[in-house]
């Protein structure tokens, strides 16, 4: 019911307004998929967007709001973008945006996904890009929504990212070597052991050097900044 302010998923008695702000992250579906359980989600995200409050979304909390709003998401035609997103440049909005302040205008970040918001919605505004996706993050701020969102996954640390490929990566590995991202499975174990060393021991400049890892990753105020930006933001629409 898209005028329901209190889905079905929330506690009882509980509407969307009654939170100071919504973060949406990762997922393994596809936002243009036809699964029930997806279309849920949609309407769900639109819901969470028209309340006016504060959203945050990462890699499918971004595309699921854009596909909410009459955006289309699709398969990348690069393929994946795994392990550590480069180059991504902020546009002109984005350097003046809120959610960037203290950010470079060229960095790189944590990301895993192989879907990408290909169209965005009218409301939206570009923040960023890199050359596998034009669109690494975008806002819609106009009427009464507050939504923030990044393709990438500034809530990822290189130890979460190892738990993952650790995680999902083995039934997916004759797929990655296909791709040509490793050569073996032994390979990726290899990856994932060293970022978990370096997670540790930041200082590491062996290992940060080996897989191009710089202080946009390693140093966690600056990782962490466009969530820090949204926290200040949501603190200030609260009152608080």
């Amino acid at each position: 019911n898209p005028g329901n302010d209190s889905p079905d998923c929330l506690p009882d008695g509980a509407g969307l307004k009654d939170f100071d702000g919504i973060a949406w992250t990762g997922s393994a579906a596809h936002a243009y998929s036809d699964e029930p359980s997806v279309k849920n989600q949609i309407s769900f995200a639109r819901l969470g967007v028209e309340s006016g409050r504060p959203v945050f979304g990462s890699c499918f909390g971004m595309q699921i709001v854009a596909q909410a709003f009459g955006g289309q998401v699709r398969a990348s035609p690069n393929g994946r973008e795994i392990g550590v997103g480069r180059k991504i440049r902020l546009s002109r909005e984005g350097l003046n945006h809120p959610m960037y302040r203290g950010k470079p205008a060229c960095f790189s970040a944590l990301t895993v996904h192989m879907d990408e918001v290909a169209v965005p919605p009218k409301q939206a505004v570009i923040l960023s890009g890199n050359e596998h996706s034009a669109i690494q993050s975008f806002v819609m701020e106009k009427d009464g929504f507050n939504f923030w969102g990044v393709q990438y996954h500034p809530e990822h640390t290189l130890e979460t990212l190892a738990a993952i490929f650790n995680r999902d990566f083995p039934q997916l590995t004759p797929q990655i070597i296909k791709e040509g991202f490793f050569t073996s499975r032994s390979a990726i174990e290899e990856m994932s052991n060293d970022w978990i060393t370096l997670h540790n021991n930041p200082d590491r400049k062996d290992l940060a050097w080996r897989y191009g890892i710089d202080k946009n990753i390693l140093t966690p105020a600056c990782h962490l900044k466009e969530l820090a930006n949204w926290l200040d933001h949501v603190r200030r629409k609260a009152g608080t």
